[in-house]
């Protein structure tokens, strides 16, 4: 399978705008993060950034910083904000070089492991405003079976791949699996 890379991160922030587009209400709750759309867009925006910075910055932690919305930012404009850093991000993994690595909370990676990252948030969280807002999404499956395979190894590959991330990040039970309580990404690249 295909490492994730530029074109996953562009292939799943273009399916995320395409959801949150339809977002009828920026206030609405999404219980599964606690806060309303407008702020998972602000995290997602975040977080995008922040994978950008760390994978540029090297195995060194810079975490002495926030990249945080403004209080008044409407979702349109926070929408319009993803394809910004996901670009960024997406320019970063593709001009990294193999050995190139960043820090995460979860270990140090290399730029596949970024953008598998960028990717898991935007397709978990948009499944979680999708089912909060009772909004039909299919997150891209290929993105999502890349993204499974690379930062959850440990999860075995089933024909649904969407199903198989959001199991391993504790969203739903599969039949046969129960739901997982605790996670982490598998940052560290393979051998």
């Amino acid at each position: 399978m295909t490492p994730p890379d530029g074109s996953s991160v562009r292939a799943a922030v273009g399916a995320v705008r395409q959801l949150l587009d339809r977002v009828p209400d920026g206030n609405a709750d999404v219980p599964a993060m606690g806060c309303s759309v407008t702020a998972v867009a602000g995290h997602l925006n975040s977080c995008l950034a922040f994978y950008a910075h760390d994978l540029a910055a090297g195995p060194a932690d810079v975490s002495g910083m926030t990249v945080e919305p403004r209080p008044d930012a409407l979702l349109a404009e926070l929408t319009a904000g993803l394809a910004a850093w996901a670009e960024v991000l997406a320019r970063t993994v593709d001009a990294a070089r193999p050995d190139d690595r960043g820090s995460h909370s979860d270990g140090i990676a290399d730029a596949a492991g970024f953008a598998a990252i960028g990717c898991a948030e935007l397709l978990v969280h948009g499944t979680d405003v999708a089912a909060a807002l009772d909004l039909a999404w299919e997150p891209p499956a290929e993105v999502a079976a890349a993204v499974r395979a690379r930062l959850f190894p440990e999860v075995p590959a089933t024909d649904d791949p969407v199903a198989d991330l959001l199991w391993a990040t504790g969203r739903l039970e599969l039949p046969g699996r129960p739901r997982r309580t605790g996670w982490s990404y598998a940052m560290a690249p393979s051998a």
